[in-house]
């Protein structure tokens, strides 16, 4: 999901409740890995794995640690294709759940499952519909293999209060919330974030915890102005999101369904404290902001956004960091707020960084292809 952490100009953001400390070794063997529903790289290669079953989050060590340059990256045709070949499915069941880079080796990292003959809704999610299970690799010459997790060094973080198996989706029917206990997660300068629904009135949490983990972990629930709907909502995660630092102090940048923009004030998330973002656009309606990264492009960098059913969004730092707005009230038209620009990009899935020069995008073709096509950031 959203990467490129090493590129980020992030500041400390322990914070209190999330105190680094010595950090306990990684644990060989098999994580007790549920539901592979979000995945972020964090240093030295090591993926965190959040798992919204288990309401849990892990980091495996894969020792993929060799570094390397991507110059003229190449197009994977028919990603479909290739993993059911490879997990003896077919192309129509293969359902990939999320994609991560990672920064040193740039292999791609697919969450698959089984199961997208289920996914009948265009509301529906993948998380929504199956747990995905695998964890495959595509390497720099194009070759897909499944990553044995048999014994692996992992550590597993447990995240406080998780929501309820028992409570159920208020407008996807008959579905369980405990699918969106994590909906996405980036690491920064020593701290991990985890979006996604607590047990707590106020559903809409945001963890912190320190990596390597040790000590406790910080819960905040959080809460957004919602200009489509017209409304605070307490109950909507975070969809997608990026630290960064904005006028010198680090920021959570995050989208919600339909699609507001919204700023946390990292300093502000602490333990137990409930924290009410700034919303500074709404883009769109009827869509799920999927993907958030940042690029650089001329010594300039961008937030580059991917999303279900609008094109490609990019937004300038600089605008956030100048906008003195804040949205309040209902917005006529679905868009407002700080500036932004579209790009094409119709189809695309699932968005990452690919080095410094390019982004790499799952993308549905018209014909119904799969493709997984890199994108040289001088586009955006």
């Amino acid at each position: 999901m959203n990467r490129a952490f090493s590129g980020l100009l992030v500041v400390a953001v322990l914070g209190a409740g999330v105190t680094a400390q010595a950090a306990p070794a990684l644990m060989k063997g098999r994580p007790e890995i549920r539901s592979m529903s979000a995945l972020a790289f964090g240093p030295e290669g090591v993926l965190f794995v959040g798992d919204s079953r288990a309401g849990a989050v892990f980091a495996v060590d894969l020792g993929d640690k060799t570094a390397r340059e991507v110059d003229k990256p190449s197009a994977v045709q028919d990603v479909e294709g290739k993993l059911a070949a490879l997990l003896g499915a077919t192309p129509a069941d293969v359902l990939v759940h999320d994609m991560a880079v990672n920064p040193l080796s740039k292999n791609v990292y697919l969450a698959v499952s089984r199961g997208r003959a289920q996914l009948a809704s265009e509301w529906a999610l993948p998380n929504d519909v199956a747990d995905a299970t695998v964890l495959l690799k595509i390497d720099e010459a194009q070759r897909f293999s499944v990553v044995d997790l048999a014994s692996v060094p992992h550590a597993r973080l447990d995240l406080p209060n998780p929501v309820d198996p028992a409570k159920k989706h208020g407008w996807k029917e008959g579905l369980s919330l405990r699918t969106e206990t994590i909906t996405d997660i980036a690491y920064a300068n020593g701290a991990l974030f985890i979006a996604g629904l607590s047990n707590e009135e106020f559903a809409s949490t945001m963890w912190r915890a320190a990596y390597p983990f040790a000590g406790p972990v910080a819960a905040t629930t959080i809460e957004n102005y919602h200009g489509a709907h017209g409304k605070y909502e307490t109950e909507a995660p975070v969809r997608a999101f990026v630290p960064f630092a904005l006028n010198g102090k680090t920021h959570l940048v995050a989208a919600y369904l339909c699609t507001p923009l919204v700023t946390f004030d990292a300093s502000s998330l602490q333990d137990k404290k409930h924290v009410r973002g700034r919303t500074i656009g709404e883009f769109g309606s009827g869509n799920y902001p999927l993907d958030m990264v940042v690029y650089k492009n001329k010594d300039q960098q961008k937030l580059l956004i991917a999303n279900s059913n609008l094109p490609f969004m990019i937004v300038d730092p600089k605008d956030v960091e100048a906008h003195a707005g804040e949205i309040t009230s209902e917005v006529p038209g679905y868009t407002a707020g700080v500036r932004f620009e579209s790009r094409s990009g119709t189809g695309v899935q699932q968005l990452d960084n690919l080095g410094d020069a390019h982004v790499v995008v799952l993308r549905r073709l018209m014909g119904g292809r799969l493709d997984l096509v890199p994108m040289s950031v001088q586009r955006f």
